[in-house]
């Protein structure tokens, strides 16, 4: 956000978090409340209130959204590695963490999901080969573990408790998760900011209080709503009945293209630099791996409506 007020001090990652999850739980009640979702989920009475009440799975799964919103947002802030870079890091290894969840919950992967992970694959040895990848920081090498491992922990509750034929079914799983995902890391930001101390919860508190004074606050507001807006139908990919495998490829195919546009819009509106040709590579591999995810279920779906 730096270059958005080049007069005043860049904001870190930490500082940014608040006010993109507060917008982020905004952005999903109003998206549940207009669907009419919260029917799906279970009730329980607290207080004379009857309130959705989500299941312990669900629960996990939530704070693990929780974890993928805080990772992904912060993931954009370092400075050190370009945002193509980053987002072949994340999106690459959330692809060769598909099909080992459908092995772990039983799924068959089919043909062409192997081989659309193997160009996902070379697509990360090119981007590595340029080098840039033994220079990540060591919190930005944490924000992108934590990153997976949020996403392991979520593909596998998805796999095995959603992904189901039964259209509400999903819906349920989703809006349980969903309702803690936000709330929940908005609460741990903001116990954090009340009772913790040193640089990084200090850089949390400034979120909730000085941020509010610079010229950043609807970038900031606009950046969580966006955030929970690719969550809301990224998950609902994601929760599709085919395997993981398919499913995950899919959910990428628009963030990959997304940030070489966004990089490509900072180099021409604000001098940084573009992607490298190693990137850009990258890129087009991942994007290739998704146009042959597309090949065999259309010749499947045609075959079927052939025999109409």
């Amino acid at each position: 956000m730096g270059v958005l007020a080049p007069d005043e001090v860049p904001p870190t990652g930490f500082e940014v978090l608040p006010i993109t999850v507060m917008a982020s739980v905004v952005g999903m009640m109003l998206f549940i409340t207009a669907k009419g979702w919260w029917r799906h989920v279970p009730r329980t009475r607290a207080l004379g209130l009857s309130l959705p009440l989500p299941g312990r799975t669900t629960f996990v799964s939530g704070l693990c959204t929780a974890g993928i919103i805080a990772t992904t947002t912060m993931a954009y802030t370092f400075r050190e590695v370009s945002i193509v870079f980053v987002m072949l890091l994340m999106r690459g290894g959330m692809l060769l963490l598909a099909p080992i969840v459908d092995r772990v919950a039983g799924r068959h992967v089919r043909w062409f999901s192997w081989v659309a992970l193997g160009l996902t694959l070379g697509a990360l040895l090119v981007a590595f080969a340029e080098g840039a990848g033994w220079e990540l920081g060591v919190l930005c090498g944490l924000d992108i573990g934590l990153y997976l491992g949020c996403y392991f922990v979520r593909l596998n509750y998805m796999s095995r408790l959603a992904k189901s034929e039964d259209p509400d079914a999903n819906v349920r799983y989703f809006v349980e998760e969903q309702m803690v995902a936000s709330p929940a890391l908005l609460l741990t930001l903001a116990l954090g900011a009340l009772i913790g101390s040193g640089t990084i919860l200090g850089e949390v508190r400034a979120g909730f209080t000085t941020f509010w004074s610079s010229g950043l606050v609807w970038h900031g507001l606009l950046v969580g709503l966006l955030s929970q807006g690719t969550g809301i139908f990224g998950g609902l990919i994601l929760l599709d009945r085919r395997e993981n495998s398919y499913c995950v490829p899919v959910n990428r195919a628009s963030s990959i293209l997304a940030g070489v546009v966004a990089t490509y819009g900072l180099m021409l509106l604000h001098g940084l630099s573009g992607p490298s040709t190693h990137e850009l590579v990258g890129a087009a591999m991942i994007v290739g791996a998704i146009l042959f995810l597309t090949i065999a279920p259309m010749r499947e779906a045609r075959r079927r409506t052939g025999s109409r």
